[in-house]
């Protein structure tokens, strides 16, 4: 196998149903197999399972994460934690919920109870609420950071088959917000909650003439801001966020609280470049005709229809669509000169664009692994959707590689849950607190049971 297809594998679209191989979502990887699957129905059952078994176990959750995260050898165990799913507990603050909830029940669950999160979602929403927390995922806005950090309490089965939960304030719950599945396996969150608020977003075509100043001030002056780069055009789609004036929530809440379309002009001056965009994936992707799903994700540029809706509704609009997904975040006080790099960069080689860059920013995260640890940081993100085939577009995937080099070396972190290039990274030195979560696994995990050959590598 090269070196890009062990980074960035094809896609078997032959995948029988019935076959004991099981795979990730995207279908690009082996986990293990069905037989392999355990699925304890209560935490009681599920101590006891990590006493008897003793081989290597990881948790399957929604499987939308790269394969080398999940898989296991034939004799080990992957566990399936369907049965610790939907709401456990609330009060006025906080509402508890079983690790396996998709985060889609836990928005609804949350608006139900007219609360919400401070951390704007991730944008697909079928991610376990675990799942989501143990690889960093994030929204946008320098207001808040990722999921984890509106973690209260997290309870988790030890491999010793102990029962341990870690609060917020406890010298090692900075460890377990943001874990890779390395310390146990959690059962149950109690996350923080405020007040449920209405948001109006304002949707933008501009210049990237000025992006270096104007992602920042949008960032300072929106609490909800996210960007998408088309560098081959010089021209930036931008969502914009504010929360909603009083006239604008009493007709959201007239609406019976869906969302509110607000009447103005249009906007067609990101059209050519839209049909260029589309053109590149058509031919990449090469999928005839409208397409499917992946298309969708870029024809709605279109729009530039402000809306008004909660948080979820707003910004929880992605569409699952199996791609090479890689997103690095870098310090928000270097994001300016990172711009102007990657502008000089696309003038001197001119790379394909297969989609736009997307921006999105969030504020400092209290998780040690976190890669918003200690810092405002922007991320950046990059997508390449497979053909119909499985193949990828080598143009594509050439640009994917070159941009995580420029971003690394500019003490980018890598999002977990996506796809990146291990050996571009020194994790001792981009994350101050690596030897602290490296002693606090071998305390807990003194046997490497939680690893496999993604976490051990990175970790012993």
């Amino acid at each position: 196998m090269s070196r890009d297809a062990h980074l960035y594998p094809l896609r078997h679209t032959d995948v029988d149903p019935n076959d004991d191989r099981l795979w990730n979502w995207a279908q690009n990887a082996q986990i293990g197999s069905r037989h392999q699957v355990q699925r304890p129905t209560s935490e009681a059952e599920l101590q006891e399972l990590m006493c008897q078994s003793r081989g290597t176990i990881r948790v399957i959750g929604s499987k939308l994460s790269p394969g080398r995260m999940l898989h296991v050898s034939e004799q080990d165990l992957l566990l399936d934690l369907s049965a610790f799913r939907g709401q456990i507990a609330s009060d006025e603050q906080s509402v508890t919920f079983g690790a396996a909830t998709p985060l889609d029940q836990v928005y609804r669950s949350l608006t139900a109870m007219n609360r919400m999160l401070a951390s704007s979602p991730g944008v697909i929403a079928i991610q376990t609420l675990a799942g989501a927390m143990a690889t960093g995922t994030h929204g946008q806005g320098l207001q808040q950071s990722s999921i984890a950090d509106e973690a209260l309490a997290i309870r988790m089965v030890l491999t010793d088959g102990s029962v341990r939960e870690f609060t917020r304030g406890e010298p090692d719950f900075p460890a377990a917000q943001v874990s890779l599945g390395a310390l146990g396996i959690v059962t149950a969150v109690t996350l923080r909650t405020e007040p449920f608020r209405i948001f109006t977003c304002h949707k933008n075509a501009v210049s990237a003439d000025t992006l270096e100043q104007d992602l920042l001030r949008w960032n300072e002056e929106y609490p909800l801001s996210k960007a998408w780069w088309f560098v081959d055009d010089n021209r930036v789609h931008v969502w914009n966020a504010h929360e909603a004036t009083d006239d604008e929530r009493l007709r959201y809440e007239q609406q019976d609280r869906q969302v509110v379309e607000h009447e103005g002009q249009t906007d067609d001056s990101l059209n050519d470049t839209i049909d260029q965009t589309l053109a590149h994936m058509h031919r990449d992707t090469q999928i005839q005709g409208k397409g499917g799903k992946q298309f969708r994700t870029v024809t709605r540029f279109r729009d530039f229809t402000d809306v008004t809706g909660d948080i979820y509704q707003l910004f929880c609009r992605g569409i699952a669509v199996p791609q090479i997904n890689v997103e690095i975040g870098v310090p928000l006080t270097k994001t300016p000169a990172i711009i102007r790099r990657i502008k000089q960069w696309y003038a001197e080689n001119r790379p394909h664009m297969h989609y736009p860059i997307i921006l999105r920013c969030t504020g400092a995260s209290s998780a040690w692994l976190s890669p918003a640890s200690d810092q405002p940081t922007c991320f950046f993100g990059f997508v390449v959707y497979y053909a119909d085939d499985g193949s990828l577009s080598q143009e594509g995937l050439h640009f994917l590689t070159e941009v995580e080099k420029l971003l690394a070396d500019e003490g980018g972190r890598p999002h977990w849950g996506k796809y990146y290039d291990a050996d571009r990274y020194n994790w001792r030195e981009i994350y101050p607190q690596w030897d602290a979560f490296r002693a606090l696994r071998s305390q807990l995990d003194p046997h490497g049971r939680l690893g496999n050959d993604y976490i051990a590598p990175l970790f012993d």
